[in-house]
Protein backbone atom coordinates (compact mmCIF):
# COMPACT_ATOMS: atom_id res chain seq x y z
CA UNK A 1 0.00 0.00 0.00
CA UNK A 2 1.62 3.22 -0.58
CA UNK A 3 2.24 6.20 1.84
CA UNK A 4 -0.96 8.57 0.43
CA UNK A 5 -3.34 5.67 0.32
CA UNK A 6 -2.03 4.96 3.88
CA UNK A 7 -2.79 8.23 5.49
CA UNK A 8 -6.46 8.26 3.77
CA UNK A 9 -7.30 5.84 6.28
CA UNK A 10 -10.55 6.05 8.05
CA UNK A 11 -9.69 5.68 12.30
CA UNK A 12 -11.74 2.41 12.21
CA UNK A 13 -9.22 0.56 9.31
CA UNK A 14 -6.04 2.43 10.61
CA UNK A 15 -6.71 0.70 14.09
CA UNK A 16 -7.25 -2.69 12.23
CA UNK A 17 -3.74 -2.56 10.35
CA UNK A 18 -0.23 -3.24 11.94
CA UNK A 19 1.25 0.15 13.24
CA UNK A 20 3.83 0.98 10.24
CA UNK A 21 6.19 2.99 12.76
CA UNK A 22 6.13 -0.25 14.94
CA UNK A 23 7.05 -2.05 11.54
CA UNK A 24 9.75 -0.39 10.59
CA UNK A 25 11.06 -0.46 14.34
CA UNK A 26 11.29 -4.55 14.09
CA UNK A 27 13.32 -4.42 10.88
CA UNK A 28 15.82 -2.33 12.21
CA UNK A 29 16.26 -4.58 15.53
CA UNK A 30 16.39 -7.67 13.46
CA UNK A 31 18.92 -6.21 10.94
CA UNK A 32 21.12 -4.71 13.94
CA UNK A 33 20.77 -8.46 15.46
CA UNK A 34 21.56 -10.14 12.41
CA UNK A 35 25.20 -8.27 12.08
CA UNK A 36 26.33 -8.28 15.12
CA UNK A 37 25.72 -12.12 15.69
CA UNK A 38 27.11 -12.93 12.15
CA UNK A 39 30.28 -10.78 13.33
CA UNK A 40 30.54 -12.51 16.53
CA UNK A 41 30.22 -15.55 15.63
CA UNK A 42 32.56 -15.66 13.15
CA UNK A 43 35.11 -14.34 15.80
CA UNK A 44 34.31 -17.03 18.19
CA UNK A 45 34.49 -20.04 16.00
CA UNK A 46 38.08 -18.54 14.94
CA UNK A 47 38.91 -17.97 18.64
CA UNK A 48 37.74 -21.45 19.84
CA UNK A 49 40.23 -22.98 17.05
CA UNK A 50 43.10 -21.07 18.30
CA UNK A 51 42.38 -21.82 22.08
CA UNK A 52 41.09 -25.40 22.20
CA UNK A 53 38.17 -23.67 24.81
CA UNK A 54 35.50 -25.99 24.63
CA UNK A 55 33.66 -23.02 26.55
CA UNK A 56 34.46 -20.54 23.83
CA UNK A 57 33.03 -23.00 21.53
CA UNK A 58 29.93 -23.29 23.23
CA UNK A 59 29.95 -19.89 22.84
CA UNK A 60 30.77 -19.95 19.18
CA UNK A 61 28.13 -22.42 18.41
CA UNK A 62 25.40 -20.72 20.44
CA UNK A 63 26.70 -17.48 18.10
CA UNK A 64 25.90 -19.57 15.00
CA UNK A 65 22.97 -20.13 16.76
CA UNK A 66 22.01 -16.81 17.25
CA UNK A 67 23.06 -15.95 13.83
CA UNK A 68 19.64 -18.52 12.20
CA UNK A 69 17.69 -16.96 15.17
CA UNK A 70 18.34 -13.39 13.82
CA UNK A 71 17.41 -14.77 10.41
CA UNK A 72 14.70 -16.40 11.10
CA UNK A 73 13.51 -12.57 13.12
CA UNK A 74 14.43 -10.93 10.37
CA UNK A 75 12.29 -13.30 7.85
CA UNK A 76 9.65 -13.42 10.59
CA UNK A 77 9.28 -9.54 11.17
CA UNK A 78 9.27 -8.71 7.24
CA UNK A 79 6.77 -11.64 5.88
CA UNK A 80 4.65 -11.33 8.82
CA UNK A 81 3.12 -7.28 8.15
CA UNK A 82 2.45 -8.65 4.82
CA UNK A 83 -1.48 -7.12 4.59
CA UNK A 84 -4.41 -10.07 4.34
CA UNK A 85 -4.93 -11.63 0.87
CA UNK A 86 -7.44 -14.29 -0.19
CA UNK A 87 -5.42 -17.01 0.70
CA UNK A 88 -4.93 -15.79 4.42
CA UNK A 89 -7.57 -13.53 5.39
CA UNK A 90 -6.81 -13.40 9.17
CA UNK A 91 -2.77 -12.00 8.01
CA UNK A 92 0.22 -13.31 8.03
CA UNK A 93 1.22 -12.42 11.98
CA UNK A 94 1.71 -16.14 12.91
CA UNK A 95 4.68 -16.28 11.06
CA UNK A 96 6.51 -14.52 14.07
CA UNK A 97 5.28 -17.32 16.33
CA UNK A 98 6.82 -19.82 14.10
CA UNK A 99 9.60 -18.17 14.16
CA UNK A 100 10.05 -17.78 17.71
CA UNK A 101 9.12 -21.58 18.52
CA UNK A 102 11.94 -22.03 15.47
CA UNK A 103 14.65 -20.24 17.73
CA UNK A 104 13.76 -22.38 21.01
CA UNK A 105 14.12 -25.62 18.54
CA UNK A 106 18.03 -24.13 17.49
CA UNK A 107 18.31 -23.33 21.72
CA UNK A 108 17.71 -27.00 22.44
CA UNK A 109 19.99 -28.38 19.93
CA UNK A 110 22.60 -25.78 20.99
CA UNK A 111 22.25 -27.05 24.58
CA UNK A 112 22.73 -30.71 23.42
CA UNK A 113 25.91 -30.38 21.44
CA UNK A 114 27.35 -27.92 24.56
CA UNK A 115 26.53 -30.74 27.25
CA UNK A 116 28.14 -33.64 25.20
CA UNK A 117 31.10 -31.50 24.38
CA UNK A 118 31.62 -30.35 28.26
CA UNK A 119 31.68 -33.86 29.52
CA UNK A 120 33.69 -34.95 26.85
CA UNK A 121 36.26 -32.50 27.71
CA UNK A 122 35.50 -33.19 31.57
CA UNK A 123 36.25 -36.80 31.09
CA UNK A 124 39.79 -36.19 28.97
CA UNK A 125 41.23 -32.81 29.82
CA UNK A 126 43.01 -30.64 27.09
CA UNK A 127 44.49 -27.31 27.78
CA UNK A 128 43.29 -23.90 26.62
CA UNK A 129 45.83 -21.43 24.91
CA UNK A 130 46.16 -17.84 24.15
CA UNK A 131 43.66 -17.48 27.23
CA UNK A 132 44.93 -13.85 26.30
CA UNK A 133 43.26 -13.93 23.34
CA UNK A 134 39.78 -15.25 24.36
CA UNK A 135 39.54 -13.06 27.32
CA UNK A 136 39.43 -10.37 25.21
CA UNK A 137 37.11 -11.62 22.99
CA UNK A 138 34.84 -12.74 25.25
CA UNK A 139 34.61 -9.57 27.32
CA UNK A 140 33.80 -7.20 24.44
CA UNK A 141 30.97 -9.97 23.29
CA UNK A 142 29.49 -9.81 27.03
CA UNK A 143 29.43 -5.96 26.70
CA UNK A 144 27.96 -6.30 22.85
CA UNK A 145 25.28 -9.07 23.34
CA UNK A 146 23.77 -6.87 26.85
CA UNK A 147 23.54 -3.30 24.83
CA UNK A 148 22.08 -4.87 21.44
CA UNK A 149 19.86 -7.70 23.40
CA UNK A 150 18.33 -4.73 25.63
CA UNK A 151 17.54 -2.79 22.32
CA UNK A 152 16.19 -5.91 20.45
CA UNK A 153 14.43 -6.61 24.00
CA UNK A 154 12.84 -3.05 23.87
CA UNK A 155 11.38 -2.81 20.77
CA UNK A 156 10.09 -6.57 20.86
CA UNK A 157 7.90 -5.45 24.02
CA UNK A 158 6.83 -2.12 22.63
CA UNK A 159 5.52 -3.88 18.83
CA UNK A 160 4.83 -7.08 20.87
CA UNK A 161 6.71 -9.22 18.45
CA UNK A 162 7.42 -12.80 18.99
CA UNK A 163 10.23 -13.29 16.85
CA UNK A 164 12.03 -10.39 18.11
CA UNK A 165 11.43 -11.23 21.84
CA UNK A 166 13.35 -14.58 20.72
CA UNK A 167 15.63 -12.91 19.17
CA UNK A 168 16.13 -10.66 22.62
CA UNK A 169 16.19 -13.13 24.76
CA UNK A 170 18.77 -15.14 22.91
CA UNK A 171 21.11 -12.02 23.07
CA UNK A 172 20.91 -11.84 26.59
CA UNK A 173 21.43 -15.15 27.20
CA UNK A 174 24.15 -14.98 24.98
CA UNK A 175 25.52 -11.94 27.35
CA UNK A 176 25.43 -14.18 30.78
CA UNK A 177 26.97 -17.26 29.04
CA UNK A 178 29.78 -15.07 27.73
CA UNK A 179 29.91 -13.41 31.16
CA UNK A 180 30.39 -17.32 32.54
CA UNK A 181 32.76 -18.18 29.77
CA UNK A 182 34.99 -15.14 30.82
CA UNK A 183 34.66 -16.16 34.53
CA UNK A 184 35.99 -19.54 33.48
CA UNK A 185 38.82 -18.20 31.63
CA UNK A 186 39.87 -16.27 34.55
CA UNK A 187 39.33 -19.05 36.74
CA UNK A 188 41.66 -21.28 34.15
CA UNK A 189 44.38 -18.35 34.13
CA UNK A 190 44.60 -17.69 37.59
CA UNK A 191 44.70 -21.71 38.90
CA UNK A 192 45.76 -23.62 35.76
CA UNK A 193 42.43 -26.20 36.36
CA UNK A 194 41.54 -27.53 33.37
CA UNK A 195 38.06 -28.11 34.55
CA UNK A 196 37.10 -24.88 34.81
CA UNK A 197 36.57 -24.25 31.43
CA UNK A 198 34.19 -27.20 30.49
CA UNK A 199 32.31 -27.10 34.07
CA UNK A 200 31.35 -23.28 33.03
CA UNK A 201 30.22 -24.16 29.41
CA UNK A 202 27.98 -27.38 31.68
CA UNK A 203 26.04 -25.39 33.91
CA UNK A 204 25.82 -22.05 31.12
CA UNK A 205 24.23 -25.09 28.90
CA UNK A 206 21.39 -26.10 31.92
CA UNK A 207 20.23 -22.14 32.39
CA UNK A 208 20.10 -21.95 28.42
CA UNK A 209 17.94 -25.11 28.28
CA UNK A 210 14.98 -22.68 30.78
CA UNK A 211 15.02 -20.27 28.50
CA UNK A 212 14.55 -22.45 25.36
CA UNK A 213 11.38 -24.18 26.97
CA UNK A 214 9.75 -20.80 27.75
CA UNK A 215 10.45 -19.40 24.59
CA UNK A 216 8.86 -22.94 23.13
CA UNK A 217 5.91 -22.15 25.24
CA UNK A 218 4.91 -18.94 24.15
CA UNK A 219 5.50 -19.59 20.83
CA UNK A 220 3.27 -22.63 21.42
CA UNK A 221 0.31 -20.50 22.85
CA UNK A 222 -0.27 -18.91 19.93
CA UNK A 223 0.07 -20.99 17.28
CA UNK A 224 -2.31 -22.92 19.07
CA UNK A 225 -4.64 -19.88 19.81
CA UNK A 226 -4.57 -19.01 23.44
CA UNK A 227 -6.81 -16.21 23.79
CA UNK A 228 -6.08 -12.79 25.03
CA UNK A 229 -4.55 -12.02 28.90
CA UNK A 230 -7.06 -11.59 31.60
CA UNK A 231 -6.55 -7.83 31.65
CA UNK A 232 -7.35 -7.41 27.84
CA UNK A 233 -10.60 -9.90 28.83
CA UNK A 234 -11.54 -7.45 31.35
CA UNK A 235 -11.21 -4.05 29.04
CA UNK A 236 -13.19 -5.59 26.48
CA UNK A 237 -15.95 -6.76 29.64
CA UNK A 238 -15.94 -2.69 30.16
CA UNK A 239 -16.51 -2.02 27.06
CA UNK A 240 -19.97 -4.10 26.72
CA UNK A 241 -21.25 -3.05 30.09
CA UNK A 242 -21.19 0.46 29.35
CA UNK A 243 -22.83 0.33 26.53
CA UNK A 244 -26.30 0.13 28.93
CA UNK A 245 -28.72 -0.53 26.30
CA UNK A 246 -27.29 -3.53 25.40
CA UNK A 247 -28.83 -6.54 27.79
CA UNK A 248 -25.69 -9.05 27.79
CA UNK A 249 -23.15 -10.62 26.05
CA UNK A 250 -22.21 -14.60 25.45
CA UNK A 251 -19.23 -16.43 23.25
CA UNK A 252 -16.68 -14.55 23.71
CA UNK A 253 -13.56 -16.00 21.74
CA UNK A 254 -10.31 -13.97 21.40
CA UNK A 255 -6.69 -14.70 20.30
CA UNK A 256 -3.53 -13.32 18.27
CA UNK A 257 -1.47 -13.13 15.67
CA UNK A 258 1.20 -11.34 15.35
CA UNK A 259 1.23 -8.42 17.23
CA UNK A 260 -3.12 -7.74 15.68
CA UNK A 261 -5.93 -9.16 18.05
CA UNK A 262 -9.14 -11.04 16.68
CA UNK A 263 -12.28 -10.54 18.82
CA UNK A 264 -15.74 -11.98 18.21
CA UNK A 265 -18.85 -12.47 20.86
CA UNK A 266 -22.57 -12.28 20.69
CA UNK A 267 -24.39 -9.27 22.23
CA UNK A 268 -28.08 -9.79 23.18
CA UNK A 269 -30.52 -6.38 22.84
CA UNK A 270 -33.87 -6.24 23.35
CA UNK A 271 -36.26 -7.70 21.25
CA UNK A 272 -38.03 -4.81 19.68
CA UNK A 273 -35.04 -2.98 18.33
CA UNK A 274 -35.19 -2.26 15.02
CA UNK A 275 -32.12 -3.72 12.97
CA UNK A 276 -30.36 -0.27 12.41
CA UNK A 277 -30.32 0.44 16.30
CA UNK A 278 -28.84 -2.97 16.75
CA UNK A 279 -26.09 -2.62 14.11
CA UNK A 280 -25.20 1.08 15.53
CA UNK A 281 -24.85 -0.77 19.27
CA UNK A 282 -22.55 -3.96 17.98
CA UNK A 283 -20.62 -1.22 15.32
CA UNK A 284 -19.77 0.97 18.32
CA UNK A 285 -18.60 -1.89 20.78
CA UNK A 286 -16.65 -3.02 17.79
CA UNK A 287 -14.74 0.10 17.21
CA UNK A 288 -14.41 0.84 20.86
CA UNK A 289 -12.95 -1.97 21.16
CA UNK A 290 -10.40 -2.05 18.35
CA UNK A 291 -9.36 1.63 19.50
CA UNK A 292 -8.17 -0.08 23.06
CA UNK A 293 -6.60 -2.68 21.87
CA UNK A 294 -5.35 -1.64 17.96
CA UNK A 295 -4.33 -3.10 16.00
CA UNK A 296 -7.48 -5.28 16.43
CA UNK A 297 -10.57 -7.17 14.49
CA UNK A 298 -13.54 -7.07 15.94
CA UNK A 299 -16.97 -8.63 14.66
CA UNK A 300 -20.04 -8.66 16.99
CA UNK A 301 -22.82 -10.62 16.07
CA UNK A 302 -26.51 -9.43 17.55
CA UNK A 303 -29.06 -11.36 19.10
CA UNK A 304 -32.66 -10.72 19.92
CA UNK A 305 -33.65 -11.43 23.95
CA UNK A 306 -35.20 -14.89 24.25
CA UNK A 307 -37.06 -15.16 27.52
CA UNK A 308 -37.65 -18.77 26.60
CA UNK A 309 -34.06 -19.05 26.09
CA UNK A 310 -33.59 -17.40 29.09
CA UNK A 311 -35.65 -19.91 31.02
CA UNK A 312 -34.26 -22.63 29.74
CA UNK A 313 -30.15 -21.61 30.67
Amino acid sequence: MSASREGNLNPREAARRPNPAHERAKRRASIVSLAFNLVFSVAKFAVAMATGSVSVLSEAVHSSTDVLAAGIAAYGVRASSVPPDEDHPYGHGKIEALGGFGESILLFLAVGYIVVEAIHRLRVPAPVENLDLALGLIALSTVGASLVGAYVLRVARRTESLALLGNGQHLLVDAVTSGGVLVGLALTRMTGASWADPAVALVLAVWMLGGAWKLARESTQQLIDQRLPLSELELIESIVVEEQAVLGHHRLRTRRSGDVRFVDMHIVVPREWELVRAHEAADRIERRIEEQLSPAHVVVHVDPYDPEKERRA
